[in-house]
Order: structure tokens, then C-alpha cells, then sequence
């Protein structure tokens, strides 16, 4: 594809559009693994957290034809971001030591890279499409897309602050990306492509089972707290 033609410009367009669509998601997780940092911890954690997003789409996009190639992935990926969602609900100081909501720097940089590694396969598979084949057309709408991600995961930081009904609000955009994966599974098209039904179903029992779920969690931790007290 010739450098600044008509299709390049459109390709990159397209991608840039992706990249922005999906950047919620970005701006979601980072926010949310960021909010239990120090405040002098936080901005640091979101430019790095957006660093490492970006370096582990362009890796996964340039294997994207050998990630095609990996039944089950779509599956294991949304069961994965269906723990992530969870785990962002649970309170910081419930005694896990590997708890992605960790007060620590690197604690934090853990849960961002994984959840979005995780979330970036829709991504990563129409990026990559778009570009059809043009790798410089991938590291030019990530790097336009960046800015979008850091600034919409500060006001989402800010607004969590605010408002804490928005970390329920998070953990299920996070768990219908899950659901989405996991409907969205080749191997699963039997069970999903002939059936309405079926896909709303999944995404409702997955989203109520995350906020349920992490909601009894917190209701837990909040008595064991008291209790102790």
C-alpha cells in the first residue's frame, strides 16, 4: 500500500476509528487499577499502563495470523477478563497478595497490561484487518489513539473518585467484552450463532454474575472489617 495514497489514508482512518471505539474499555481498566494508588502514583500508572497497552496490542496484532490459528482463544481470553472484572470489585485490602487491585505501582501495572492483553484481541483482529498487511499503519493509529486513552482514563479516574457507583458501572463494560468474547468463540458458534436468545443470555448471566458476585464480596469484607473492629 503506497504511502499517503487515498487506501492508506482510509486504512488508517479505519484503524484510528477502532482503536478510538475500543478505547473505553482501555481507559475503563486503567482507571480502576489505578484508583487505590497514591495520588502521586496514579498519573504514572496511567501513561505506563497506556504504554504497555499499546506495546502488547502492536506485539499481538504482528501475531495475529498465528493467534487465528489458536482454538479456544476468544474463550479462555473472556473467561479470563470475567476474573479481571470481578477482581476490580473486591475491596484492596481483602488479603490477597495477588489481588490486581494491589496499592502498589506494579500491582496496578500487572492488572492493566493483563486486562487489556485480554480485551485486545477484537481489537487486534480489526486493526489488523484494516491495515491489510501494512504494520506502519498499526504503530500510526496506536500512537494517534494514546492521547484519547491517557486523557479518558484521567476523567474516568477523576469521576470514579467522585462517584463510586462508576466502579460497578466499569466492571460490567468489562464483563460484557468478556461475554462478547466468549459468544464470539468459533467453537462455540453451535451453541450461539442459531440463537439469540442464548447470546443475551450469556451476556446477562455474566454481567449479574460479576456484579453479584463482587458486590458479596465487598458486603463480606466490609462485616469481617467491622467484626473486627
Amino acid at each position: 500500500m503506497e504511502l499517503f495514497s487515498s487506501a492508506w489514508l482510509s486504512a488508517l482512518l479505519a484503524i484510528i476509528l477502532i482503536d478510538l471505539v475500543l478505547a473505553g474499555d482501555n481507559a475503563i481498566v486503567i482507571a480502576l487499577a489505578a484508583r487505590n494508588l497514591p495520588s502521586h502514583l496514579q498519573k504514572r500508572a496511567i501513561v505506563w499502563g497506556t504504554v504497555g497497552a499499546v506495546v502488547v496490542r502492536a506485539l499481538m496484532t504482528m501475531g495475529v495470523v498465528w493467534l487465528l490459528k489458536i482454538p479456544g482463544l476468544m474463550l479462555v481470553g473472556g473467561l479470563g477478563l470475567v476474573w479481571i472484572a470481578y477482581k476490580l470489585l473486591v475491596p484492596a485490602d481483602s488479603g490477597d497478595e495477588h489481588h490486581p487491585m494491589a496499592t502498589t505501582f506494579w500491582g496496578a501495572m500487572k492488572t492493566i497490561v493483563i486486562a487489556d492483553a485480554l480485551m485486545g484481541v477484537d481489537n487486534v483482529l480489526g486493526v489488523a484487518g484494516a491495515a491489510h498487511g501494512a504494520f506502519d499503519l498499526v504503530i500510526i493509529g496506536l500512537l494517534i489513539s494514546v492521547p484519547i486513552v491517557v486523557w479518558g482514563s484521567t476523567l474516568v479516574l477523576k469521576l470514579v473518585e467522585r462517584f463510586p457507583i462508576i466502579i460497578y458501572a466499569g466492571a460490567a463494560v468489562l464483563a460484557y467484552t468478556a461475554a462478547h468474547m466468549v459468544v464470539s468463540e468459533p467453537l462455540l458458534d453451535s451453541v450461539f450463532d442459531a440463537s439469540l436468545v442464548n447470546r443475551v443470555l450469556a451476556h446477562a448471566v455474566v454481567i449479574a454474575g460479576v456484579l453479584l458476585a463482587g458486590r458479596w464480596a465487598a458486603q463480606r469484607h466490609a462485616h469481617s472489617t467491622g467484626s473486627a473492629t
